[in-house]
């Protein structure tokens, strides 16, 4: 019975960088830890608490209120006080860091970008892909989408080391800058209007991944410079959003090698 109290009121951190209560998300601040997710509370007063919040928000945290059974239900120590921080397991990056890779290995950028991906095992294992590809980032956008847990850091098995992932706001306002800086944009759709062996992936690329149920978002789609599809010889008319992403990303490999 003690080893079970002492499990209960122990101060713990889940393998997902789950950490809960209002001292562990102090200190996560504090040290300039990176922070996904903050779940509070909906309809919180305290002051204290929604300082917390509005401090995470600032470090660039995601702060989603939320029922407080959902906290309970989400809680293994039954001690989060109101409050569940998801820390990330790696530091973002920006877009401008993903060009400047791509400027210092003297390559033209290759960049997957993740349209509100919730899986983090695809996520994982896009990032895996990419950087075997020697692709230069991956963007994903900062709602609607899986962060870097770390349940997606063991998916792309030692990749979240060297692959940078941009975490942005709006990805069609992403989406947008990349085109500014001479990079064109690939969406994949089961209907798209060439094959991918006709796309050009030789020149600064990125190539769009959409969401695992209902693939792209209308307005990406539409910001899109072309939209590509695989050829499919199957009855099944549909790929994982990962293994697409990997069959896009060495038809880039493949074109850039000559092949």
């Amino acid at each position: 019975m003690k080893e079970k109290q002492r499990r209960v009121i122990a101060p713990v951190e889940e393998i997902e960088g789950q950490l809960e209560g209002r001292n562990a998300l102090t200190e996560a601040l504090r040290s300039g830890r990176t922070i996904d997710k903050v779940f509070i509370a909906a309809g919180e007063t305290d002051r204290g608490l929604q300082r917390l919040a509005a401090q995470a928000k600032e470090a660039g945290a995601v702060v989603v209120p939320v029922d407080r059974r959902k906290l309970d239900a989400m809680s293994t120590t039954h001690a989060h006080q109101g409050v569940i921080t998801l820390a990330a397991a790696h530091e973002y990056a920006t877009i401008d860091d993903i060009l400047q890779e791509a400027a210092d290995r003297g390559e033209a950028p290759l960049i997957v970008i993740c349209d509100e991906l919730t899986d983090p095992h695809n996520l994982g294992a896009i990032m895996r892909s990419a950087e075997c590809a020697g692709a230069h980032g991956v963007i994903i956008p900062k709602r609607r989408s899986v962060g870097l847990t770390a349940v997606v850091a063991k998916a792309s098995a030692g990749a979240v080391e060297y692959m940078k992932v941009a975490r942005v706001t709006n990805i069609n306002n992403a989406i947008a800058e990349l085109k500014e800086k001479g990079v064109w944009v690939f969406g994949t759709a089961a209907e798209g209007s060439i094959p991918m062996y006709k796309a050009d992936l030789k020149i600064p690329a990125a190539i769009v991944i959409g969401n695992e149920g209902d693939g792209m978002s209308p307005l990406v789609r539409k910001n899109c410079d072309v939209i590509v599809h695989i050829p499919m010889k199957g009855r099944i008319s549909s790929l994982n959003a990962s293994a697409a992403a990997s069959i896009l990303l060495y038809e880039a490999v493949r074109q850039r090698l000559g092949g």
